[in-house]
């Protein structure tokens, strides 16, 4: 049972707008998952999928260390989490010579492939 995770720490995107795309994939086929991320409008997309390609690479790497077969087509996505990174604090001017704190939030984004078990 082949699995591979890749991680990707601090993505200029906030934890809740990720989490919405990564709550359609969990639990999909790789090329499912690829595919759906390929058509969604969202940003948060364009992250996931680098990371889900990223996760597989794994993989296949893993698999030709090990000098085990591996089919891609079995993979499945079966960990997916969006935790939340480190905020950038900044400030915007605000009336009466005030300043206003912002916080830009990131995401750590975790993806686990693995193998179907039986076909």
């Amino acid at each position: 049972m082949a699995s591979a995770r890749a991680i990707q720490r601090t993505a200029r995107q906030s934890p809740y707008k990720m989490r919405l795309v990564v709550d359609q994939i969990r639990g999909l086929n790789v090329n499912e998952a690829l595919a759906l991320l390929s058509f969604s409008k969202k940003h948060a997309a364009v992250q996931v999928k680098k990371v889900l390609v990223s996760a597989v690479a794994n993989a296949e790497q893993a698999a030709r260390r090990d000098n085990a077969g591996l089919d891609v087509d079995t993979l499945y996505v079966k960990h997916a989490i969006v935790n939340e990174g480190p905020k950038l604090k900044r400030f915007m001017p605000a009336a009466m010579g005030r300043a206003t704190p912002i916080q830009k939030r990131t995401s750590h984004v975790e993806i686990i492939v693995a193998e179907k078990e039986g076909r």
